[in-house]
């Protein structure tokens, strides 16, 4: 029997990629954004290439109740879940008091708020039945403060946190619980945020594909890794940034996320 995943920002980038890595791997698919005719698209693309189904939902999940709502949609179609991809995200550029406070809200509420409801309603589900996967996509972000993009930062470093303390708390229960923290990727994120034109977004030709990015996370949480840096600069980059001044850090961080 097919397991299930549900897919949070399914409709473009890495929720994409991942999407269809689920797939390809033989797993039924629940995807969900607010682009129904993305997702329309990609339901047919992975229901005709592989034996799955793929189910569309299509909704806002910073809407107060999205959350519950996908819950009590699944329960109701008796659909279980077997892992859980938090995906669904994003950020922006510019110095804190010159962006919209609207705006920062809702990173604020989709980035840390959706994600932790929507892993607090799935859970006891897994409990029950002592098995899971969990992968919440951070960021090497996540592992410093961020200048220019403060709000995003603090948003990653919650979610490689939060994960990391829940990875322990159910340490020997059968779930697993996966921070995957890529680096700066080839996706539609460059254009929302704004960052196409920024430092750490000079050399796009080296930058890896939402794809390969993909692959790498969903290998990781199948491995149950619980902290995931995809590639080899970025690891060392991680494993070393505690080793450096936080000062330091900092004005490196805000000359990376300064417009070229």
């Amino acid at each position: 029997m097919n397991k299930t995943a549900l897919i949070t920002g399914a409709s473009s980038g890495i929720g994409l990629e991942l999407a269809r890595y689920f797939a390809r791997e033989g797993h039924n698919v629940i995807v969900i954004a607010r682009r129904n005719g993305r997702l329309q698209t990609l339901k047919k693309e992975i229901e005709s290439h592989f034996k799955v189904s793929a189910t569309v939902m299509s909704l806002d999940l910073t809407e107060h109740d999205a959350p519950i709502r996908i819950r009590d949609a699944l329960l109701d179609a008796n659909i279980h879940i077997d892992f859980l991809v938090n995906n669904a995200g994003f950020g922006s550029i510019g110095e804190f008091p010159r962006i919209a406070w609207d705006k920062q809200a809702k990173m604020i509420d989709l980035n840390v708020r959706v994600l932790t409801e929507l892993t607090h309603l799935f859970i006891p589900m897994m409990i029950e039945k002592k098995s899971g996967k969990i992968l919440n996509l951070a960021s090497t972000a996540s592992f410093q403060p961020g200048p220019n993009m403060a709000v995003y930062f603090a948003t990653k470093a919650y979610v490689l946190s939060f994960s990391e303390a829940l990875a322990q708390e159910l340490a020997g229960t059968g779930i697993t619980v996966t921070a995957s923290c890529p680096g700066p990727t080839i996706t539609e994120f460059q254009s929302t945020a704004g960052v196409s034109r920024h430092n750490a977004f000079m050399n796009n030709r080296y930058l890896p594909h939402a794809k390969d990015v993909a692959e790498f996370s969903y290998k990781s949480m199948m491995k149950g890794k619980r902290v995931a840096v995809h590639g080899n600069f970025n690891q060392v980059l991680a494993s070393t940034v505690g080793l450096v001044p936080r000062t330091a850090v900092t004005k490196i961080t805000h000359w990376l996320t300064k417009q070229f």
